[in-house]
């Protein structure tokens, strides 16, 4: 039997390949390996669901077993991929050796907490980043019986969005941060601090410009000890301080990585021929965009240059629209510091421009009802990729 093509990871960007490259190629044997569950579900829903009363059985549209049975491929749930061997072109599970005849990295990204998570606390402490951590805070939440104090750490796209989304379900809410305005990665400081209010006014208590000295347990609370003295109780915590790409496999076998991925041209190939790198993990001709819209395009494009049509990805104008409905935002962050943010409108209703020297747009972001310029504003913006 030939060698199978490879995938690692069952999230968007792996089962996405699987379904884009099964109807180009029905007969290629594909060997799909996840460290999760392996059901099939949209990730961005993920942030949407307490506030809708959803159980984690609700957001999976495929269980594992059905995905593999209508793609017909092999797929090996909660099975880690110990190490890489390019050279006899080998994944290692264990003491097995599995041989492939081309190989896809598609891992994604880990968070990365701020600090140490002692062991006694892993049950009251959470990220969430794909539906297995979902069903692990949907149970804590479940336990408690009752509308849970929840202590979020950063203020960025996923702090706030779960934010919103508890608080929305009844939840008591409270977001830390150093940066002293939410979205400090994708809004200017006047429209972060538009969309502070409007969570503010949701009920949920803002601690801007902090950080968390300790996290320790107080009795039967969860006590975070800030930095300028004062302390928060809560129930459980969840921490959203950004996602670092899994590029340990790739780095330790040799390929090029660096801290914004796994390196890869155009083609989505890395520096070792037969592997190629997709999704959160791939720092892209440069650029890593852990986005839905280049995760997308990159599937497209390597799955016709795995079926014998080289592709290379392009990534256009791509607004990123952020989960908090009680302050819509949109953003499409420069690529570069611009030299000036030119912000218009009052109240939460704002635009802002990202201008370079010479006056052109570079990128923009838009809160409450201005984001519905979002169209209009992408189609003047630079592409990201072309």
């Amino acid at each position: 039997m030939n060698a199978p093509l490879t995938i690692l990871g069952s999230g968007m960007a792996g089962l996405g390949l699987a379904r884009q490259l099964r109807a180009r190629q029905p007969d290629r044997p594909i060997t799909l390996i996840t460290a999760d569950s392996g059901d099939e579900y949209a990730k961005p829903l993920l942030s949407t669901g307490f506030a809708k009363g959803l159980p984690p059985e609700a957001l999976a549209t495929r269980s594992a077993l059905d995905a593999a049975d209508e793609l017909q491929l092999v797929m090996r749930t909660h099975t880690r991929v110990e190490a890489l061997d390019p050279a006899a072109r080998e994944v290692h599970v264990g003491r097995e050796r599995l041989a492939y005849d081309e190989l896809v990295i598609a891992t994604g990204a880990a968070p990365r907490p701020p600090f140490e998570i002692e062991p006694a606390l892993c049950e009251r402490v959470f990220t969430i980043n794909d539906l297995d951590d979902y069903r692990a805070f949907h149970a804590a939440l479940t336990r408690l019986g009752r509308p849970a104090r929840v202590a979020i750490v950063g203020m960025g796209l996923v702090g706030c969005e779960y934010a919103n989304d508890l608080a929305a379900a009844g939840h008591g809410v409270a977001l830390v941060a150093p940066e002293s305005a939410p979205l400090a990665r994708l809004l200017p400081e006047p429209l972060g601090r538009a969309l502070a209010g409007e969570l503010a006014a949701a009920g949920i208590e803002l601690h801007p410009g902090r950080s968390v000295a300790a996290l320790e347990r107080d009795g039967g609370d969860l006590r975070l000890a800030l930095d300028d003295g004062h302390g928060l109780d809560a129930d459980l915590v969840l921490v959203a301080t950004g996602l670092a790409p899994r590029r340990e496999l790739a780095r330790a076998a040799g390929l090029e990585t660096s801290a914004a991925g796994i390196h890869t041209d155009r083609q989505l190939r890395t520096s070792v021929p037969g592997i190629y790198a997709l999704g959160d993990v791939a720092c892209v001709d440069g650029i890593n965009a852990m986005y839905v819209q280049p995760l997308q395009a990159g599937v497209k494009a390597l799955a016709a240059t795995l079926a014998g049509v080289p592709s290379a990805v392009r990534y256009g104008p791509w607004p990123v629209t952020v989960k908090t409905p009680c302050c819509p935002v949109v953003a499409l962050p420069p690529r570069g510091a611009p030299v000036r943010w030119r912000i218009e409108g009052e109240g939460i209703d704002l635009t802002a421009l990202a201008e370079d020297e010479n006056g052109r747009l570079m990128g923009f972001a838009l809160t409450g009802a201005c984001v519905r310029r979002k169209v209009e504003l992408a189609r003047a913006a630079p592409a990201l990729l072309i």
